[in-house]
């Protein structure tokens, strides 16, 4: 199981790539549009995007098609409609008929703690669909094809809008064929309506249809059904969709198993449709069910200290929400300060070399100057001892030729005394 804590401290930081996620189930198809009743319309829907499909080299390459438009040139089907209406069949039937695999997405594996994670899945999952030439299919699509974000305050928000942005280019950018399911439409971004080539909407069987679905839920040959059957009276009281009626004839085959007699005198009669179609009607009205509006039908009776019970559990569970919320932003909070922090690196470490590199350079021209400061004072020095020297030199100069003038002075007044004393 992915642990982006685990992978991101010990994967990401040491070196280490984390393992490789499956982000799509690969489908070979085995069913094909005989194997799905649908309404006329619908159908005929579906004949129109299948030649699509297989005329597309035809519109795109012979007719220059795809000379004049470089991009779009992908095939998008929207496949719209309440559950259990054969969306997912019909994705499987596509492929089908053009003899292609299927890949599933996995949003469980697309979606991804780390900021940009996700964005980079989903480009994986198209990149994955064109290397293997298959068909893409998003399941309940409105879980990431959702409307963007007019505000953006949290982190989660600026992600959602990320990831919508990137599934638009990628669709915008794409070549092969790829299928949306939803069963809420309406919470698409608007930007998919241009983006999506085919919007097909799976309506409600209806009566005939219906007849339809049952008889081909169950196997020609070997499934005993009784003479009572009758599949036009089940299709025309029973206005449930295909995947409720598939559910009913498993539920018939059950009760019809547990009968008290021999196997081999075993078959599945009306009544066990009936008892199996009722059955799966009371799972979806439990499912429908609330204690807080409604007519009152179907409810238990609730007393006073139920009713108490049920209002301090709902309180604790508010509460628990609201902590769990607290947590989630503090949580996303952090991942945010971590994310900012992260990012800040390179712009910290170019900083600091740039800083390095001044300060080298500032002792640097610093030494220099002090270099050429102490060349010039010795320059200095040379030049005041030449001085000295000249000076001295001068000096004994004029010391010598004072003695000699004294000396001489001296001889001529010896001599004047002398010649005095002579005379």
């Amino acid at each position: 199981m992915a642990n982006p804590l685990r992978d991101f401290f010990f994967g990401t930081l040491t070196g280490q790539s984390a393992p490789k996620k499956e982000l799509t189930d690969a489908l070979t198809p085995r069913r094909s549009f005989a194997d799905v009743i649908l309404p006329a319309s619908t159908r005929q829907q579906l004949e129109y995007a299948l030649v699509q499909i297989k005329k597309s080299d035809l519109i795109f390459g012979t007719w220059g098609l795809g000379e004049r438009h470089a991009s779009g040139l992908g095939l998008a089907f929207n496949f719209a409609g309440p559950p259990g209406t054969g969306k997912t069949i019909c994705a499987e039937a596509v492929a089908f008929e053009i003899g292609k695999r299927l890949l599933i997405v996995r949003y469980a594996e697309m979606e991804s703690l780390w900021a940009g994670e996700t964005s980079k899945n989903v480009a994986a999952v198209f990149r994955l669909a064109s290397e293997t030439d298959a068909v893409l299919f998003f399941d309940e699509a409105d879980a990431i094809a959702t409307r963007r974000f007019g505000s953006v305050t949290q982190g989660y928000q600026r992600e959602a809008n990320a990831v919508v942005n990137v599934l638009l280019k990628e669709l915008e950018d794409f070549d092969g064929v790829v299928i949306f399911a939803t069963n809420l439409a309406s919470n698409f971004d608007p930007a998919f309506e241009r983006r999506i080539r085919t919007h097909i909407l799976f309506e409600m069987p209806d009566a005939p249809a219906r007849e339809q679905i049952w008889k081909v839920q169950l196997h020609a040959r070997k499934t005993p059904l009784a003479d009572d059957v009758d599949f036009a009276e089940l299709g025309e009281r029973y206005a449930v969709a295909g995947g409720d009626i598939k559910n009913a004839v498993l539920k018939a085959a059950q009760i019809a198993s547990a009968e008290p007699m021999p196997d081999s005198q075993k078959q599945i009669h009306q009544r066990h449709f009936i008892a199996g179609i009722e059955e799966v009607l009371k799972s979806k009205s439990v499912m429908e069910q609330s204690i807080m509006d409604g007519d009152g039908s179907h409810k238990a009776a609730i007393d006073a200290g139920t009713m108490g019970q049920i209002s301090a559990a709902f309180s604790q569970l508010a509460q628990n929400q609201n902590a769990m919320g607290d947590d989630l932003r503090s949580v996303t909070e952090r991942s945010e300060a971590i994310e900012m922090q992260l990012v800040a690196l390179p712009e910290l470490f170019q900083n600091w070399e740039v800083a390095n590199t001044a300060a080298r350079t500032q002792m640097r021209d610093e030494l220099v100057g002090q270099i050429e400061k102490s060349a010039n004072h010795t320059m200095e020095l040379r030049t005041d001892f030449a001085r000295a020297d000249e000076r001295i030199n001068n000096a004994l100069t004029q010391t010598k030729l004072a003695l000699i003038i004294a000396v001489v002075g001296i001889l001529v007044g010896i001599g004047g005394i002398v010649t005095a004393f002579l005379h």
